[in-house]
């Protein structure tokens, strides 16, 4: 390959068959929907463990009737398609597959499912409680994969649109039985890249009826990470409405705090600091590692007080002690 062509990467592979943005869009529908693994080009993009080839086998274990089998295969695609927090090229033509087997097969595998599409579509996140990076969804567009000297962005992006031409097979799940598939839906939906006011409206008006705490706090920082991604001006009037009125559960305003920080360039006010900073604040860490966003952030347990840290001290290194 001549070294012009790699002097002016990635422009000369955009719209190619190493643009993964182009190659995971040309899938048809009905494709995905008759799971005709056979006509998509798992061959030309390995995962971090081996070959692409794998993956479908996984995909038609994850959607069986064996429980035990499928679990397995649930934590090798996490393994081989979301290493050490890294998306990988590949992981983009499985999105499709993996939401309608989140909708068809076993329930109990359900929100795991959700889980690992929803962290496909987003950027590395491990240790990133920062204001800029808790909801950042996006990659440096110069982050390439090894492998396939894909940008690490474009898999993402394609993942991305996967997710937002799927809508129709997420939205159903909003009020699902099982708090966890209701947070993982919106862990998921805060990662579209489109459709914006639909997806916030069909957000918001679950939040107005929801009960479980940890699936509040899911639903407000999806709302904020799509405010945010489309530079919705009235975001953080709606984030700190919910964080100062006394009304609101505890989890409600904290989890509208951390939003409104991430919504916002200017300082934290003083009772948003007092809020914040409560000793009563620092014993929700169990209830909010629970919350999709928290754990990667800090797997030790420690997520929502490393957020606040970072968020409010930037300057202070972090020590978990």
């Amino acid at each position: 390959m001549d070294d012009d062509r790699w002097d002016r990467w990635p422009e000369p592979w955009v719209g190619t068959d190493c643009d993964m943005r182009t190659v995971a869009g040309a899938i048809p529908r009905e494709v995905k929907d008759g799971f005709r693994y056979d006509e998509i080009p798992w061959q030309r993009f390995p995962h971090f463990y081996g070959p692409g080839e794998e993956i479908p086998g996984l995909l038609v274990t994850l959607a069986s009737n064996d429980a035990q089998a499928g679990r397995r295969a649930l934590e090798k695609l996490w393994e081989g398609l979301h290493h050490q927090g890294s998306t990988i090229a590949v992981a983009a033509l499985a999105v499709p597959f993996l939401l309608r087997i989140a909708a068809t097969g076993p329930p109990g595998l359900r929100a795991g499912t959700l889980r690992l599409v929803a962290e496909i579509a987003r950027c590395q996140h491990f240790g990133d409680g920062s204001r800029e990076g808790l909801l950042k969804v996006a990659e440096d567009p110069e982050e390439a994969e090894g492998t396939t000297m894909c940008p690490v962005d474009w898999t993402i992006q394609a993942a991305r649109n996967a997710i937002t031409a799927d809508l129709h097979l997420l939205l159903p799940f909003l009020p699902d039985p099982e708090p966890e598939v209701r947070a993982a839906t919106a862990f998921a939906l805060a990662t579209a890249a489109a459709e914006v006011p639909r997806i916030s409206s069909a957000l918001h008006s679950r939040l107005a009826v929801e009960d479980d705490p940890v699936v509040r706090v899911s639903l407000i920082l999806a709302i904020a990470q799509l405010a945010r991604e489309d530079q919705d001006e009235h975001a953080p009037a709606w984030a700190r409405a919910l964080w100062s009125d006394a009304a609101q559960p505890p989890e409600t305003h904290v989890g509208a705090a951390l939003a409104w920080l991430c919504l916002v360039d200017g300082p934290a006010p003083d009772e948003l600091r007092t809020l914040l900073t409560d000793p009563g604040t620092d014993r929700l860490g169990e209830l909010f590692q629970q919350v999709p966003w928290l754990p990667p952030v800090d797997y030790h347990g420690s997520g929502l007080r490393r957020c606040i840290h970072e968020m409010l001290t930037p300057d202070v290194p972090w020590n978990s002690a």
